[in-house]
């Protein structure tokens, strides 16, 4: 069934937050008022509690048990500002009871289903799926995952219990008449193990093969059987490594292909845990890594150059009926003791500068505005 949204965009545009990866499991699962049973099974950690003192040691004392929305922290006056139509993330965590990882695989994320209101606290419409932890617990965990997303009216496209199920776009009706059509796919560039891939009678994730004409001929044929007049598209997308400034020119070539071939208009992408460039091809918008928002990382070192604490929230402003770029904002954020805060001075022109390098060769710019936003500009 379409959601219908009521936000306060205007009948001839659509307001879009989007984020990155949203990982609300480990650390931030044992900080919440349910935590999972707190074992790990990775090399260096076998307490999920771990993660809590690390980050206590760089940051202060944390709280404990946070309430919902308290992961969120001024993230939340950012959304009531901006009053988004429709609210997307890609969810890297399973939302599970299961007991049983995946096996040698290293990392396992997983968050309590008695702590979804976490989720519910910043009025997500979207959880894309088709990405490299969704089957941390197995299928028993994606199943429950899937059932606790439904159960909180959190559309969750990308996996399913079967091919269909994964590829389905998820649909969010707008106020003024049309529709956000969300198609959530991954890649194995990003770490999903080729065998969660979903099939006929077998759950899984949607996994694209590779970045060729075939796999674009493959979406714009799935996005053109569900479209109707008058729906804007979204393809999010888990591809590529997690840390650097490069990408692939497969990727470019891929996501201006989506744009022309099946008219999407925005392409979303993450696995990154720091933002990548963006690039505005024909009107339309490419993020290529939108990095992460939320984490339990704080306190674990290695690459610092990246400054990976820091985020943004992207706020996007389409036209209703061309589904083109009208304004694109960015809102830069600083994760401490488990909470999104609005990034200082410093912070927000270092953010600012590094964009305007990575994104010279797109034709893209970040402006700092007063408010400490970053405007976005474009040739």
């Amino acid at each position: 069934m379409a959601k219908v949204v009521t936000g306060h965009g205007s009948d001839t545009t659509v307001r879009l937050f989007l984020a990155g990866d949203v990982m609300t499991g480990r650390g931030i699962d044992q900080a919440l008022g349910h935590p999972s049973p707190p074992a790990l099974y990775e090399s260096w950690v076998r307490d999920a509690r771990e993660y809590i003192a690390l980050a206590e040691e760089r940051n202060g004392p944390i709280a404990r048990p946070l309430a919902d929305d308290a992961v969120w922290g001024d993230a939340l006056g950012v959304l009531a500002r901006f009053a988004p139509d429709v609210r997307l993330v890609n969810l890297e965590t399973s939302i599970t009871t299961s007991a049983t990882p995946w096996p040698g695989k290293g990392i396992h994320y997983r968050m309590h289903p008695a702590n979804i209101g976490c989720l519910a606290a910043a009025g997500l419409d979207v959880c894309g799926l088709a990405n490299n932890h969704v089957l941390d617990w197995g299928h028993p965990g994606l199943y429950e995952t899937l059932e606790c997303l439904q159960a909180a009216g959190i559309a969750a496209p990308g996996a399913g219990t079967d091919l269909s199920g994964a590829q389905a776009p998820a649909t969010v009706a707008l106020r003024g008449g049309g529709r956000l059509r969300v198609v959530a796919c991954g890649l194995a560039s990003s770490g999903i193990p080729e065998s969660w891939a979903a099939r006929d009678g077998r759950g899984g994730v949607f996994l694209l093969p590779d970045l060729s004409a075939r796999s674009v001929h493959q979406l714009a044929g799935i996005i053109a059987a569900a479209r109707q007049p008058g729906d804007i598209v979204v393809v999010s997308v888990h591809w590529g490594g997690n840390w650097g400034y490069d990408v692939d020119l497969g990727q470019q070539r891929f996501a201006r292909q989506l744009i022309d071939r099946a008219g999407v208009a925005v392409i979303h992408g993450h696995s990154s845990h720091h933002p990548q460039g963006l690039e505005v091809y024909r009107n339309r918008l490419i993020l290529y890594g939108c990095g992460d928002l939320i984490n339990d990382y704080e306190g674990i070192g290695g690459h610092e150059m990246y400054r990976p604490e820091l985020s943004l929230m992207y706020l996007i402003t389409l036209d209703a009926g061309s589904g083109e770029l009208r304004q694109l904002a960015l809102v830069p954020m600083r994760m401490a003791r488990f909470r999104l805060n609005r990034a200082t001075a410093e912070e927000a022109r270092w953010l600012a500068e590094r964009l305007n390098g990575v994104c010279r060769e797109y034709g893209t710019s970040c402006r700092l505005a007063p408010d400490g936003w970053l405007m976005a500009g474009w040739n």
